[in-house]
């Protein structure tokens, strides 16, 4: 009885398991190359900061945060005025891209940023 008890809690388990979203690795070319279209190199680096902060600091801003992704995402779509290490504002440039999953791999790599 205990073993069929057992094995019937590990069929669950596993069940369970397999029926969780798995998180998709970022794919770092096509974040990459939304970065370079969108000309969001022009303020921001991953490693130094330039007009805007350097990726590997934003990372370490949200790391260990749940609303990091969303955080990072809001960024891309709500524009508005920002300020410069130099401290002019100027407006910041929404991402050209809506789809959900392309933003949320981009966020994930400016996550990911060491």
């Amino acid at each position: 009885m205990l073993k069929s008890s057992l094995t019937l809690i590990g069929a669950a388990v596993l069940a369970a398991a397999t029926l969780s979203p798995a998180h998709a690795a970022v794919d770092a070319d096509a974040a990459k190359a939304l970065f370079k279209d969108n000309e969001c190199s022009k303020c921001h680096d991953v490693k130094l900061a330039k007009k805007g902060p350097a990726l590997k600091k934003v990372a370490a801003k949200y790391k260990g945060k749940p609303d990091a992704q969303a955080k990072v995402i809001e960024q891309f779509n709500k524009g508005g005025k920002v300020k410069t290490s130099d401290g002019k504002e100027v407006d910041h440039k929404l991402l050209d891209n809506k789809d959900p999953a392309v933003q949320k791999n981009l966020a994930d790599w400016i996550l990911s940023a060491k």
